[in-house]
């Protein structure tokens, strides 16, 4: 009983890091993946702004991130004269932890299995190192605002 129990409990634990986040909005700009509140700081130097509301209505070129259209997917484009934020690659960020550059990574419980997908350093607000269904892989969370 005692080893059901303990089953259930690991599972219970893993599913719970994997939910997706609901609030979390996320943006793309210059092919990396940014979220909502780091362009509202933003918002002086963001040129345009185009929202998608559904996956089917993605653009080719969003077509890659479509897992993160669940809420919706704004796609934004910066100023000219503003360049951009700075920009990290998931593999990059495994390699800071010492996991393999492969190893998923979860941001906000959203799996990101290409990582060598860039992100705006701006959204992430912590880092852990999880076990999510029996592998050890990055967990970030955003700020949400």
């Amino acid at each position: 009983m005692k080893k059901i129990l303990y089953s259930l409990l690991i599972f219970a634990s893993a599913t719970m890091f994997a939910q997706k986040n609901p609030n979390v909005k996320f943006v793309i700009c210059n092919d990396a993946v940014g979220t909502a509140p780091v362009f509202n700081a933003n918002k002086a130097y963001v040129q345009s702004s185009t929202v998608f509301k559904n996956k089917a209505a993605l653009p080719s070129n969003l077509k890659k991130f479509d897992f993160l259209a669940d809420n919706g997917l704004t796609e934004s484009r910066f100023k000219k004269d503003y360049g951009t934020l700075d920009i990290i690659s998931l593999a990059t960020m495994n390699e800071q932890y010492d996991l393999p550059k492969e190893t998923p990574v979860f941001i906000e419980g959203y799996e990101f299995s290409n990582t060598s997908t860039n992100i705006y350093a701006d959204i992430i607000s912590n880092v852990e190192v999880k076990v999510i269904d029996g592998k050890k892989v990055l967990a970030i969370t955003t700020p949400i605002k």
